[in-house]
């Protein structure tokens, strides 16, 4: 079997912006290629249908889907461990930019698809019976906030007040 690719519909014509926009923020990402529609598309000729790249080795494929019937909601997430507080604070910054923060670490950036970007260290805490309450209980106060690393280990610590 083959990896899985991640496919996410872009329906306002603003799919290389967002391919261009997510490479950018991501090292080690890359647009791979990108196939336009035909003359025959009507009002799509000449855009790109589908723009396949990669974040961080992560194969996806953007497509140019031009119906707002399919709209991204949170429902479908991409998330992202960070291993530092400078990426998390890096990423939050650039996926935010035209977008919305939310609760728990998750927001939903310019192009309305959601992103969690947390401490990587979360998931290990998550894993544990005895961190994981205390894990869940900082990041359930998180509004509109990126993750802080150093107030997580504090929570897991059983410091957090």
């Amino acid at each position: 079997m083959r990896p899985i690719n991640v496919n996410l519909w872009i329906n306002d014509g603003r799919i290389q912006e967002a391919v261009d926009h997510w490479v950018s923020l991501f090292p080690d990402s890359r647009i791979v290629s990108s196939t336009p529609y035909g003359d025959d598309a009507g009002p799509l000729a000449g855009q790109p249908m589908a723009v396949v790249f990669e974040l961080q080795g992560q194969a996806c494929t953007a497509i140019n889907g031009g119906d707002t019937r399919f709209e991204p909601n949170e429902s479908v997430s991409l998330a992202v461990p960070c291993d530092t507080q400078d990426e998390i604070d890096r990423l939050w910054a650039g996926l935010t930019d035209g977008g919305k923060a939310g609760p728990c670490g998750w927001l939903s950036d310019r192009y309305g698809f959601a992103w969690q970007v947390y401490p990587a260290s979360l998931d290990a805490y998550l894993d544990d019976p005895e961190k994981a309450p205390r894990a869940v209980a900082y990041f359930m106060t998180l509004d509109g906030v990126p993750f802080s690393v150093a107030d997580l280990e504090a929570a897991v610590r059983g410091e957090a007040g």
